[in-house]
C-alpha cells in the first residue's frame, strides 16, 4: 500500500506495445474452472500446507527474541513511533513533517463513486479543514485510546476519491485503520474539531475525534501492558451484544488485538445484563460525553477465537493464521472493515506478537527486519536462487504489493496474498487476467507484472522474520 497501484490491482496491468512472452517464462500449470492457475479446492485448506512443512511446530523466535526484535523496530525504523519516548513538546516543523507524509494536495484528477470529477473546491475545503495556520510553534501532545475500529485518513474528511473512473475500491484518502485499545498521541485538530491528527505506534493520519477517548498519558500508555489479557487470534471477533453498554456492544476486534481482562469483576455477578461464566470480560476503553477516557466491561464468548497470549511463532501458525483471512475482500487502507496486502501480513504476524511497519514501502526495507534487497542490477539467476531458497512465512515484495510464501507443490512455490487479481499465460501463451479482489492462494512463478516481466523479475525485497 501507498506505492503506485501497479501491483495492488494486478488485474489492471499495462501491456507495453510489441512486447512478447519471454521464452523462459514459468511452465504453465493446470487452469481449473475458477481461472486461478494451479489452485484446486484441496489447496484452500491450511492443513494441506501445514502437512508439507518440514518443521511445522518448531518455534522460530521465542517471546524474549520477539520482544527484542520489536524493540529494534521501534528504535531503528523511522516509520514507527514509540509514544513513550515522544517529547513533552513537539515542534511545529516536526508535526508538519508528519502531516506532509499523508496530507499533501492531490496532483491527479479525482473522481467520486459515480465516476464524476471531484470539484477542486471540494478538495480545497478538505485541505482548508486542516487549519494548519492554527498550529502553534510548539505542540504539547495529548493522549488517548481508540474506542472502536476507525479509519485513518489523509485529510479530515470522509469524502471518498478515486484516480480513475469506474474505480470504487481504492479510496485515495484512505490510509489505514486503528483498532480498539490502540494508544495515540493527539497533535492537532481540524477546524471543526471533528477530526484529530494523531500518531499511533505505526502511523500518523487523521481519525474521527469521536473514535478517541482522551486520557492521562500514563493511563493510556499503561493500558497496553495490563495483565492478564486476551489476544484476538481469529480474523475478527465481536464483543457480545449489550443493550446496557451500547459503546462496547458488538465491537469488531481484529486479529492481533490485545485487550486486558477486567479483573475487578466478581465471577458470579452478571456483566451487562448477562452471565459472564461462559465469556471473557474485557476492560474496554470508552469515550465519555466530555470526550474523556473511561472504561467499561465487554464480553467475548469463550468459543470465539482468542487466546491468553500471543501464539507461538511457528511455520504452522503462520500458515493457519493467514488462511483465516482466505476469501476476505481486499480493503485498501483497511477499508471495508478488512485489510490490504501489507495489513494482511502484518496482522498475521501480530497475532504471534511480531510488530511490523504499516506499509509495503517500509516493511520491505525496514532496518530492523532481515531482508534481501533486489534492484535493476539483480540478474535473473540471483532472483531465481532467492525464490528457490524461500521458506514458508517469507514475505515477497514487488512495487506496491506483498505476498507470503506458504509452501511448494512439485517444486513450485505458492503464496497467499491480499490481491486485486492475477495475470498469467496459459500453455498456449494466451494471456489471462483474473479479478480476485480478496485474500487468495496463487502460484508465484506464473504471476505477470506486465506483458514481459514476472513478479519475480520485479521483486524488490524478501523479508524473513527470524
Amino acid at each position: 500500500m501507498r506505492l503506485p497501484l501497479v501491483a495492488a490491482i494486478v488485474f489492471a496491468l499495462a501491456v507495453p506495445g510489441g512486447a512478447t512472452w519471454a521464452k523462459d517464462a514459468p511452465r504453465a500449470l493446470p487452469v481449473p474452472p475458477s481461472g486461478v492457475m494451479g489452485v484446486t479446492d484441496t489447496q484452500l485448506d491450511p492443513e494441506f500446507w501445514v502437512q508439507r512443512l518440514p518443521t511445522a511446530e518448531g518455534v522460530i523466535l521465542d517471546r524474549q527474541a520477539i520482544d527484542a526484535q520489536n524493540a529494534r523496530v521501534f528504535a531503528e525504523d523511522k516509520t514507527m513511533h514509540d509514544l513513550r519516548k515522544l517529547p513533552a513538546s513537539v515542534s511545529k516543523a516536526q508535526v508538519m513533517e508528519w502531516l506532509n507524509m499523508v496530507s499533501t494536495r492531490p496532483t491527479k484528477a479525482l473522481y467520486d463513486v459515480n465516476g464524476q470529477t471531484v470539484p477542486a473546491s471540494d478538495v480545497d475545503a478538505a485541505m482548508n479543514a486542516m487549519a494548519l495556520e492554527n498550529l502553534p510553534d510548539n505542540i504539547t501532545p495529548r493522549f488517548g485510546l481508540v474506542v472502536r475500529r476507525a479509519a485513518m485518513r489523509a485529510l479530515p474528511t470522509e469524502m471518498r476519491v478515486f484516480t480513475s473512473r469506474g474505480d470504487t475500491d481504492i479510496d485515495r484518502f484512505q490510509e489505514s485503520a486503528e483498532f480498539p485499545g490502540t494508544p495515540v498521541a493527539i497533535l492537532h485538530a481540524s477546524r471543526d474539531g471533528r477530526w484529530l491528527f494523531v500518531l499511533s505506534p505505526r502511523y500518523g493520519a487523521w481519525i474521527r475525534a469521536d473514535a478517541v477517548a482522551e486520557g492521562d498519558a500514563k493511563a493510556v500508555l499503561d493500558y497496553a501492558d495490563k495483565q492478564p489479557y486476551r489476544v484476538v487470534t481469529g480474523a475478527t471477533v465481536h464483543t457480545v451484544y449489550t443493550r446496557e453498554q451500547p459503546a462496547v456492544s458488538e465491537l469488531q476486534l481484529d486479529m492481533g488485538t490485545r485487550l486486558p481482562l477486567d479483573t475487578a469483576l466478581a465471577p458470579d455477578q452478571p456483566v451487562n445484563g448477562q452471565t459472564a461464566y461462559s465469556s471473557y470480560a474485557l476492560q474496554m476503553p470508552v469515550r465519555g460525553p466530555d470526550g474523556k477516557l473511561a472504561f467499561a466491561s465487554a464480553l467475548v464468548q469463550h468459543n470465539k477465537d482468542t487466546h491468553a497470549d500471543y501464539l507461538p511463532l511457528t511455520q504452522a501458525n503462520i500458515v493457519r493464521q493467514a488462511f483465516k483471512f482466505l476469501g476476505e475482500r481486499y480493503g485498501w487502507g483497511h477499508d471495508y472493515d478488512g485489510r490490504d496486502c501489507s495489513g494482511f501480513v502484518s496482522d498475521v504476524y501480530k497475532s504471534m506478537g511480531v510488530v511490523m511497519p504499516r506499509n509495503t514501502s517500509a516493511q520491505a526495507v525496514s532496518p530492523a527486519l532481515q531482508h534481501q534487497l533486489f534492484n535493476d542490477k539483480s540478474d535473473k539467476a540471483t532472483r531465481q536462487k532467492a525464490v528457490e531458497e524461500l521458506q514458508p512465512g517469507d514475505l515477497i515484495y514487488i512495487p506496491g504489493h506483498v505476498m507470503m510464501m506458504i509452501g511448494r507443490i512439485d517444486g513450485e512455490p505458492y503464496v497467499i496474498h491480499d490481491t486485486g487479481g492475477m495475470s498469467y499465460r496459459d500453455s498456449e501463451g494466451k494471456m489471462h487476467r483474473v479479478k480476485l479482489n480478496a485474500v487468495s492462494v496463487t502460484p508465484l512463478r506464473p504471476l505477470l507484472f506486465n506483458d514481459h516481466q514476472t513478479y519475480i523479475d520485479r521483486m524488490t525485497s524478501i523479508v524473513r522474520i527470524r
